[in-house]
């Protein structure tokens, strides 16, 4: 089964970027579709943004929109989430996640397999 990993997370200042990366050891991403998801204390665990199979549509939330990218690597084993001008509501737990069945993306947690751990991400002056 796949595994994801996500890594890039920590404490960034406001206006600051960070880049996400999800990869699954040993294994290709161009078969699935990968979505990013977020969830801070308290709070509903969200779509941020994915990218469908073999480098399809991709979709963002509005919240994102503007300034999170989505991409995937030309090896098609690591899929980015570029993060720019964060702002301390974009504080959260993100995880990546893996769908193999559905394309274009969906933003919905059910239409996903597999899951990171999450990696925490912490906009604060």
């Amino acid at each position: 089964q796949l595994q994801l990993v996500e890594s890039g997370g920590g404490l960034v200042q406001p206006g600051g970027s960070l880049r996400l990366a999800c990869g699954a050891s040993g294994f290709t991403l161009d078969y699935y579709a990968i979505g990013w998801f977020r969830q801070a204390p308290g709070k509903e665990r969200e779509g941020v943004s994915c990218i469908g199979i073999s480098d399809g549509r991709t979709d963002y939330a509005e919240s994102v929109k503007g300034r999170f990218t989505i991409s995937r690597d030309n090896a098609g084993t690591t899929v980015y989430l570029q993060m720019n001008s964060l702002k301390p509501e974009d504080t959260a737990v993100y995880y990546c996640a893996a769908d193999p069945y559905h394309n274009p993306c969906r933003a919905t947690m059910d239409a996903y397999d597999y899951w990171g751990q999450g990696t925490q991400i912490t906009v604060s002056s």
